[in-house]
């Protein structure tokens, strides 16, 4: 017996029934050869963690555009505190720590440069729109390249149903996914808080009482009640869900933050500015394609076309896209 086969029968014996079992995964789109270690979870996972997308979102925004504090978090920190809720959750119930750890990291891998803001000046300049989980899966699926040469990372079908379904209304086919759907939540409803806070866009006293009093008044208070409640709430059942009263709060309290930090016009005010730079490289290289890297600009001829314009741009990191738009359309000074 392998190690993985080892892996995969204490699996069988220790995760919960309705659990996604490594041995008994769907499978890639093109079969590969097992490996005698890790499980197909474990290989998706470190596939994930040593793509090139995974580590442009380290430079990608989550709410403040480009922050300059070093204690802002960026698309990668979120990344990270997706993950380890996640993680608890899947191990409190017995799910597959491994599915969900592939999932959480991957579930964003598609976002914009700028946050959701040039999420949204994509879905309205690109022809066939823009959606930042149908971006995560065409990143893994074509976009990142492997050392081989080989195009994707050819992740399993639950790995892959988890990125795709992750947010928006999508449901995932597998506990391990949505355990990862609702660590999404959990983790930026709180982080974003924290940001606010740090910020000056909010002030300790606005934060609503009923729902601090429900939740906890602090960063870690807020997800160990949020985390301990959905434990509580779905052990034994095969769907994932809070209590009545934590559902309640914390519904309450993500609307208060739509209302005051997200649609909020002091942390928006550069939005203007980074949705023009999108438009303009956006409409450079859809007139200039074979300026875009050879793997774009090989895609673009083939069967993709304006597809390759908006992959190569919305992979961008924001200092990348804003320095990038300063070689194209603002001049040199003679020297």
């Amino acid at each position: 017996m392998s190690i993985r086969e080892r892996t995969e029968a204490i699996e069988r014996l220790v995760l919960s029934e309705h659990a996604m079992h490594a041995s008994d995964s769907l499978g890639r789109l093109v079969p590969e050869d097992q490996c005698a270690i890790r499980t197909v979870y474990q290989r998706d996972r470190d596939r994930i963690l040593h793509s090139k997308a995974f580590r442009r979102l380290k430079h990608k925004t989550q709410v403040f555009l480009s922050p300059e504090g070093d204690h802002y978090r960026t698309r990668l920190t979120h990344t990270l505190d997706v993950s380890q809720i996640a993680r608890t959750i899947a191990r409190a119930l017995r799910l597959n720590e491994d599915l969900t750890e592939a999932i959480a990291l991957g579930h964003d891998l598609g976002h914009t440069p700028f946050g959701h803001c040039g999420e949204m000046e994509l879905d309205q300049i690109h022809p066939g729109g823009f959606d930042h989980n149908e971006q995560s899966l065409r990143v893994v699926d074509l976009l990142e390249i492997r050392s081989d040469g080989r195009r994707g990372l050819n992740l399993t079908h639950e790995v892959r149903d988890g990125i795709l379904s992750h947010s928006g209304g999508k449901k995932p086919q597998t506990l391990e996914g949505h355990a990862v759907s609702f660590s999404d939540r959990i983790a930026y409803i709180n982080h974003d808080i924290d940001d606010a806070l740090r910020a000056g866009v909010l002030e300790l006293a606005e934060l609503p009482e009923v729902f601090l009093k429900t939740l906890g008044k602090t960063h870690s208070q807020r997800i160990n009640t949020l985390i301990v409640d959905i434990v509580n709430h779905s052990r034994g059942s095969d769907q994932l869900s809070f209590s009545p009263e934590i559902a309640e709060a914390f519904i309450g309290l993500r609307q208060f933050m739509f209302d005051h930090v997200y649609l909020n016009l002091d942390a928006k005010k550069e939005e203007k500015k980074a949705r023009v730079v999108l438009r303009m490289l956006y409409e450079y290289y859809s007139s200039q394609p074979s300026e875009m890297p050879r793997e774009y600009f090989e895609l673009y001829q083939g069967k993709e076309g304006t597809e390759a314009v908006k992959d190569y741009v919305s992979g961008m990191t924001d200092r990348y896209a804003v320095q990038l738009y300063q070689k194209l359309f603002v001049p040199d000074f003679w020297t």
